[in-house]
Formats: structure tokens, sequence, C-alpha cells
């Protein structure tokens, strides 16, 4: 099974849309394709328990049927960096845990989307890379395309490869319709990124729009 951990420059960045869009190319080509997101906060709270939109997307888009327990097996209801949301209701987020859930799935493909950017805490002494450690040693970086892309996704991209992971690609989202210089930002981040572009979604006005991602892989 290859297994990608998907982490983008900042929060709201649409790791998300990225995601589901990356399942849906796979499912479209044969794979069986399984996506999880492991932490989530800002659930809402339903008759079945606390539920997250992100993780509802990712199943619906995955072709693997997995219990929204194993998808998302960390969910807080208050909408703040997950570590704070954990600290709120009193539970410790535990990387090991997280990814026993991943254990016992069959698939070609495990998508696992991360939570915020790269470096955000999920407990006193743990970051989100030891999280992603606990699943796979690839990444998949979402740059989102707005006013200081530049600098976020080469920052980003030398921080995941100096925390000892492959960083396998990333993908260009378009977040801002109206970004000036848009095309000369995508082209020098095309030039300075260390590993090549593998996709690219277009602006959308809903942020978990279906797109027909312009994917290389």
């Amino acid at each position: 099974m290859k297994r990608w951990f998907i982490t983008g420059t900042d929060t709201e960045i649409g790791k998300t849309r990225v995601t589901c869009d990356l399942a849906r190319h796979l499912v479209a080509r044969g794979e069986r394709v399984a996506a999880l997101k492991p932490i989530a906060s800002g659930c809402e709270v339903t008759a079945d328990g606390l539920r997250n939109e992100d993780a509802l997307a990712l199943m619906a888009a995955a072709n693997v049927s997995l219990p929204y327990e194993q998808v998302n097996p960390y969910a807080f209801e208050p909408p703040m960096a997950p570590h704070l949301a954990a600290a709120e209701v009193g539970v410790h987020i535990d990387p090991a845990i997280a990814a026993h859930a991943a254990t016992e799935i069959d698939a070609d493909w495990l998508l696992i989307e991360g939570v915020g950017g790269w470096s955000v805490p999920l407990n006193d002494d743990q970051l989100l890379a030891d999280l992603a450690r606990a699943y796979t040693r690839q990444v998949l970086l979402v740059v989102g395309l707005r006013l200081g892309c530049i600098n976020h996704a080469l920052l980003t991209a030398a921080q995941i490869e100096r925390d000892g992971f492959e960083l396998v690609g990333w993908v260009a989202n378009q977040l801002d319709p109206d970004m000036l210089a848009a095309e000369g930002n995508f082209d020098a981040l095309l030039r300075r990124m260390p590993v090549p572009c593998v996709g690219r979604l277009q602006f959308h006005p809903q942020a978990g729009a279906k797109s027909a991602g312009n994917w290389q892989i």
C-alpha cells in the first residue's frame, strides 16, 4: 500500500480539496483508495457524535469504506489549534494511537491529511511531523497560490526534508482568483522547489468543490 501524508504551507490552504481531488483521480484509474483525517478540530455535534466536514468529504471521495472513528480518531469541537482543542477537553493526542487505526486497512493507496501547517504542535512535546512519521516517510505538500506563497513553500519544503521525510512532490492550489502575477509566482516555485509539481487546481469559490485537477501521478 502506497502511503502519502498530505500537509500544507498553512491552515486553510486547501489540503482537503487537494486530497479529495487526488483520491478521485486515483479511483478513476482503478485504484483502491482510503483516506484519513486523523486529527480534526471545529467538529460539529451530531446524533452520531462529533463529525468533521473535511473527514466526511474524504470518506466520500475514497472508494475503500471505513468507519468514521477510523478515519478521524481525534475529533474536537473547539475550532482552534489541535493541541489547544485537545487540552480544552482534557485529551492527549498520541500519534501512535492515531496511526494504529490504519493498521488493518486494505487499499492500494492510503492518503493521510494533516492538520494546520507542518510545524503545528500536537501536544507539549510533539509536532505534526511526529504524526506523519507514525504513518509514512512520504509527504505531499499543498501550496496555496497567494501572496507570500514562495517563501512559505520553500521554508516548509526545507523543514520537511530536514525532519527526515521524502517530499514526493507539491501541488499548487489557486486560492486567490485576483492574485497579481499568479503565473510568475507559479513559475518561480517550479524553478525553486526541490521536487516536481505533481498537480494544480484552479480557483473555485467553494473550497470543497470538485475539480479536474491536472495530476502528474
